[in-house]
C-alpha cells in the first residue's frame, strides 16, 4: 500500500489539499501513476472562482486525458507555473513540487483522511 501524507486531505477523485492558507491542491501518487507520463496541464486561472467537486482543468498524459476536480470551493490565487512548464514533476513529486494550484478556501467538499483514502485507493 502506498504512503499518503497524514497532513493532507483527499478527494475520491484522487486530488489532495492541505490546510494552509491559501490551501495547496495537487493530485495523488495514485493518480500520477495511473495517468503515466504527464505531458500537459490545463489549470484554472488565477482569480477564478471554483466549486468543490467541479471540473477545474485537465491533466494530459501519454495514455489519456483526465479531468481535474477541485476538492475545495474558493478563489484561485496561484498556479504552479513550474509544473505547467514541466508537467513531468507531477509524476516525480506529486505531493511536493508537483502541486497544481492554490486556493483561498471558502468551503471544502467531502474529504478523506490519509487512512480513508488509502483504504479506498486500495
Amino acid at each position: 500500500m502506498a504512503d499518503f501524507p497524514e497532513n493532507l486531505r483527499y478527494s475520491a477523485e484522487h486530488e489532495w489539499v492541505d490546510d494552509t492558507s491559501p490551501a495547496t491542491v495537487g493530485v495523488t501518487s495514485v493518480a500520477a501513476d495511473a495517468l503515466g507520463d504527464v505531458v500537459y496541464l490545463e489549470l484554472p486561472e488565477v482569480g477564478a472562482t471554483i466549486e468543490a467537486g467541479a471540473v477545474v482543468g485537465e491533466i494530459e498524459s501519454t495514455k489519456s486525458v483526465s479531468e481535474l476536480y477541485s476538492p475545495v470551493s474558493g478563489t484561485v490565487v496561484e498556479v504552479n507555473q513550474a509544473a505547467v512548464d514541466d508537467p513531468a514533476v507531477v509524476n516525480s513529486d506529486p505531493f511536493g513540487a508537483g502541486w497544481l494550484f492554490k486556493v483561498d478556501v471558502s468551503s471544502s467538499g467531502a474529504l478523506l483522511t490519509a487512512e480513508e483514502y488509502a483504504a479506498q485507493a486500495g
